[in-house]
């Protein structure tokens, strides 16, 4: 059994590594996939398989942001990560950038030890609550991060009302994946036309030491042992809007430790909702969900889920490092807008293969929203309406 563990451990981390730095392949759709795939496959116990999917999602959410900050090609949880990853690439610091949503995620790692026994004890006896209160919650959020718009609270509002009719036309469509072609229209493929638009160059990229101090880790730190719990407990609000939420309860935050809040509540987002699972039956991730499809967990199986994430962290650090300088050893040395075109198209066939014509629909009315969003001059967060406001309505007890 240990060496079938070890085997599972080691092989989730390169599968992370590999949907982490391969724009549109989620861990999701390894999930799935494995899901799908496990009648035709040898006798192989399950806490060998969940092993490996824990250990694939924890490393996925230290190399997410690669592609990111290089490329701007942004999955649903690194999707704010674009913006402030972008402007320190465009000034060489891309490595920084990506070694500040690491240093987030480590902090999150150490949160666990805070995290689980809190969540253990008040979690089941509050949820209740939570679940009956859920509507207005999101709502009374949403309302919040709208009015905290200082530039223009009307075209935040357009910006929110239109992403959640697109957001509830595009659940409503008969295609798979709907997630997909919706989030990278509105962040990935509109920030990379965008890039084309403004003929973009990459300068030299710079392999420097950590420019923030320990002082500077203290608010992120707070924010997300805040506000990771609210991703937990809501569907709808996923690491980028918690991340706004948790700047907000903080006060502000510079663009370095936004990042690293960025960092830290995607990986304890994907960490945390195993134990969500365990203690109140919801699966609020898509890999959590896988677990809940292959058995009832028991504390034998959280352990051992947290052991693989403890050494999934481990070696994950390092390695996203190593790859990290690839990107910015040779970012330059290619032009951006050839890069951009291949990515687009990229993200436009796997939109085609994944959700078909629809798909392809949807992933175009998403991109235009994108870029209207970019020339209104208006935070990319409300975009995040796609989600919020069909989940609002979803809960609505009327």
């Amino acid at each position: 059994m240990i060496l079938g563990i070890t085997i599972a451990i080691l092989l989730g981390i390169v599968a992370g590594t590999i949907t982490g730095v391969i724009p549109g392949i989620h861990t999701n759709l390894i999930a799935a996939t494995l899901l799908s795939v496990i009648p035709f496959l040898p006798k192989t116990s399950i806490t060998v398989l969940i092993t490996f999917i824990a250990s694939m999602a924890i490393t996925h959410t230290f190399l997410d942001f690669i592609p990111s900050i290089f490329l701007g090609a942004p999955d649903e949880d690194t999707a704010l990560g674009v913006l402030p990853g972008h402007k320190f690439l465009m000034k060489g610091l891309g490595h920084e950038a990506v070694k500040l949503t690491l240093i987030g995620s480590t902090i999150a790692s150490i949160l666990l030890v805070i995290i689980i026994p809190a969540f253990i004890f008040t979690v089941p006896k509050i949820y209740p609550f939570i679940q009956r209160m859920m509507a207005w919650f999101l709502i009374w959020i949403s309302i919040l991060l709208i009015l905290d718009e200082k530039e223009s609270t009307a075209r935040a509002l357009i910006i929110f009302i239109l992403a959640g009719f697109l957001g509830i036309a595009t659940f409503n469509l008969n295609i798979g994946q709907p997630l997909f072609p919706l989030l990278t229209g509105l962040f990935g493929s509109s920030t990379l036309v965008h890039s084309l638009r403004t003929k973009t160059e990459i300068p030299k990229q710079k392999i420097t030491g950590t420019l923030v101090s320990k002082k500077e880790l203290i608010k992120p730190a707070i924010a997300t042992t805040l506000v990771s719990p609210l991703c937990s407990f809501f569907p709808g609000l996923g690491s980028s809007q918690a991340a706004i939420i948790g700047s907000k309860i903080t006060g502000t935050l510079n663009r370095e430790q936004f990042l690293i809040l960025l960092g830290s509540i995607n990986t304890l987002v994907v960490a945390v909702s195993f134990l969500t699972l365990f203690l109140i039956d919801k699966s609020r991730t898509g890999v959590a969900n896988a677990v809940s499809q292959l058995t009832t967990l028991t504390t034998g199986n959280l352990t051992t889920i947290f052991a693989a994430i403890l050494v999934s962290t481990i070696i994950a650090i390092p390695l996203t490092i190593f790859i990290s300088k690839i990107f910015a050893r040779n970012i330059h040395k290619i032009n951006y807008s050839k890069i951009s075109l291949v990515v687009l198209a990229f993200l436009t066939a796997l939109v085609f293969i994944f959700s078909g014509l629809l798909g392809l629909f949807a992933f175009f009315v998403a991109t235009i929203l994108g870029l209207t969003c970019i020339e209104f001059g208006t935070r990319r967060s409300f975009l995040m309406g796609a989600l919020l406001i069909p989940t609002i309505l979803f809960y609505l007890p009327f």
